[in-house]
């Protein structure tokens, strides 16, 4: 009886939530047992005496740290309720747009040297012209010109010194 000590405080149960959290997370890459605080009771009841009061202690705990829970309804450790909304906001955003990722490591770069004064005109008539469709990737401004992304720079270089001449 004597490994049972008096009750933890409420600042050493979110410790222990918390390091129990983060082993959960770095072990399978996301919590996926713990939804409310008596998920953690068997851990506490392991090492104190269980009761009322532990049980307390542990939600005011939970309480306290105010975890967001992810859409399964489990704990989330690694982030705030703020960044828990931001990120929903920018994933409604990312599927209104029909966004997708683009693999640019097959790509090469090809840098376009212009006056400052008409690089943004000049990169609007370019994203917009039908000559150019198909030919780069993505065109990124750049202090001193323009830089291209493209998968076969050498039409590209064709293309663009063909208009310079």
């Amino acid at each position: 009886m004597d490994s049972i000590r008096k009750n933890p405080s409420r600042k050493e149960c979110e410790d222990q939530i918390r390091r129990i959290l983060m082993t959960e997370v770095l072990q399978n890459g996301k919590n996926t047992h713990f939804k409310s605080a008596k998920d953690f009771m068997r851990y506490f009841e392991s090492l104190y005496l269980a009761g009322d009061s532990l049980s307390k202690q542990v939600q005011r705990a939970i309480k306290a740290m105010d975890l967001p829970k992810d859409d399964d309804g489990y704990f989330i450790i690694n982030k705030t309720s703020e960044q828990m909304e931001e990120d929903r906001e920018i994933g409604k955003l990312l599927r209104a747009t029909n966004a997708t990722s683009v693999d640019l490591s097959n790509c090469e770069t090809f840098f376009l040297k212009t006056e400052k004064k008409y690089k943004d005109y000049l990169m609007t008539l370019i994203e917009e012209s039908e000559t150019f469709k198909g030919k780069y990737v993505t065109i990124v401004d750049s202090s001193d010109g323009l830089i291209f992304y493209t998968e076969n720079k050498s039409n590209l270089e064709t293309l663009i010194e063909s208009l310079i001449q």
